[in-house]
């Protein structure tokens, strides 16, 4: 007979915004990039399952101390015209003494705003101390998520958001006093300090010759396609949340880095950590690339679940 495991916490998606502190999850997200660098977490690349209209991918990650947990996320680039996030899914953690299931939650919010914030960590190591233009490219969730957290990082006195639908650009822009919508992807670039890539583009959307010298780009699109011309990767440096990025195919690995020597990318947690250097002159061009690890999800679903408990949020449900 198997023996009763006791109740499982269920957290909606109105409990996970509610109890997540997205300055806390920033701190936590560098601390998880540091401890999967070290070899303290453990995030096997992204295993997924393709259908017409997209893919289901299966995301397990241990971060000691913060949670053991296992993402099921699905990646349907199409879904936003039909009023729903490219990108859904749900989280379950596990005790790590006895892998009991412990809580299942709303994975969609977690994945959208460790998504941007785990890109503002790699912008608060990387970028120019004195950024003071940001562009968004991308209006749509990650665009939002861009907006929230890259704020955070840097004091940015000018914001611009461009998008391929400019309502949404405006929209969004709405939402903080210092954006405004550009007229095109290349208006946002020009002359801007970091450019953050944010769309389900299948095809460059980025080129080299819109970038000043000294620039952060972060790219965390393209899943299934490059956002970045090859001439834009040939003259940054390269940063990524793991190496998997440049030896994994996608969609566990990055289009744009395919084919690159793993010995020339540095991995972000090594540069928190002071291990590898970051920026070397305020003339570099720097590049993070992303791809999402599950290290990134258990970091922040361990910060939901730990408030949970503490204030007694959630359902109860028997198992």
């Amino acid at each position: 007979m198997i023996a009763a495991v006791g109740e499982l916490l269920y957290l909606s998606r109105a409990d996970v915004e509610q109890l997540l502190d997205v300055d806390a999850m920033l701190d936590a997200l560098g601390d998880a990039l540091v401890a999967y660098s070290s070899g303290a977490a453990s995030a096997p690349p992204r295993s997924a399952v393709r259908v017409e209209r997209g893919l289901l991918g299966v995301m397990p990650g241990y971060v000691p101390g913060a949670a053991l947990e296992s993402k099921l996320v699905s990646v349907f680039p199409g879904n936003e015209e039909h009023g729903l996030p490219s990108h859904q899914g749900v989280i379950a953690l596990f005790d790590e003494q006895t892998g009991t299931p412990l809580a299942l939650m709303d994975g969609t919010y977690i994945t959208a705003i460790r998504t941007g914030g785990t890109a503002a960590v790699a912008a608060r190591v990387l970028a120019r101390q004195d950024a003071a233009v940001l562009a968004i490219l991308g209006a749509g969730v990650q665009g939002w998520s861009h907006l929230e957290t890259f704020p955070r990082v840097r004091d940015f006195k000018e914001i611009r958001i461009a998008s391929r639908n400019s309502k949404r650009a405006s929209d969004l822009a709405a939402h903080n006093p210092r954006a405004r919508a550009a007229i095109s992807f290349e208006d946002a670039v020009r002359g801007a300090d970091v450019v953050a890539c944010c769309t389900d583009a299948r095809e460059p959307i980025l080129l080299r010759e819109w970038l000043k010298p000294g620039a952060h780009v972060s790219a965390v699109g393209g899943t299934f396609g490059p956002e970045l011309d090859a001439e834009t990767v040939r003259a940054c440096s390269v940063f990524v949340e793991w190496r998997g990025a440049v030896t994994s195919p996608p969609p566990a690995g990055a289009h744009e880095l395919q084919g690159l020597d793993p010995a020339t990318v540095t991995e972000v947690g090594e540069v928190i950590a002071g291990t590898k250097p970051g920026r070397r002159s305020p003339e570099e061009m720097t590049l993070y690339k992303s791809t999402g690890i599950a290290v990134e999800d258990a970091a922040t679903a361990g910060l939901v679940y730990a408030r949970a408990v503490r204030e007694g949020a959630g359902t109860r449900l028997p198992l």
